[in-house]
């Protein structure tokens, strides 16, 4: 059977999980309908490299934004969001860090190698 838990709940899971770990957690926001949450789900995992960083230093924590679930309660706590996938990085205390607009990370038709782990190592 699986347990349903609101994206509050889970960001609580994350951060203390970040904390016991020494990680900051990266939030990702995005839903099944945005094309380019999709190319960087398809980045990560194809660069071995780039998932190792994010696994070293970060606890990923992906929310969902729809027009039918805005996670407002959660969302509103950060600034606003201009476009999808969006990055927020916070330290384990769940206090933001950094907000990353993703296009800029963007190189034609799919993400920056170079680019995605700067931004990685970068906070």
């Amino acid at each position: 059977m699986a347990i349903k838990i609101g994206a509050n709940q889970l960001a609580r899971i994350r951060g203390a999980m970040a904390k016991a770990q020494g990680k900051r957690v990266l939030v990702d926001v995005g839903g099944q309908w945005c094309s380019w949450c999709h190319i960087l789900d398809r980045f990560i995992a194809g660069h071995a490299d780039v998932r190792a960083l994010l696994d070293a230093n970060y606890v990923w924590l992906k929310v969902n934004w729809s027009p039918e679930n805005k996670n407002e309660a959660l969302l509103s706590r950060w600034p606003a969001i201009r476009g999808y996938p969006h990055l927020f990085v916070l330290d384990a205390d769940g206090r933001l860090v950094h907000s990353q607009e993703t296009d800029v990370l963007e190189s034609g038709k799919d993400y920056d190698r170079a680019k995605f782990i700067a931004f990685l190592r970068a906070w």
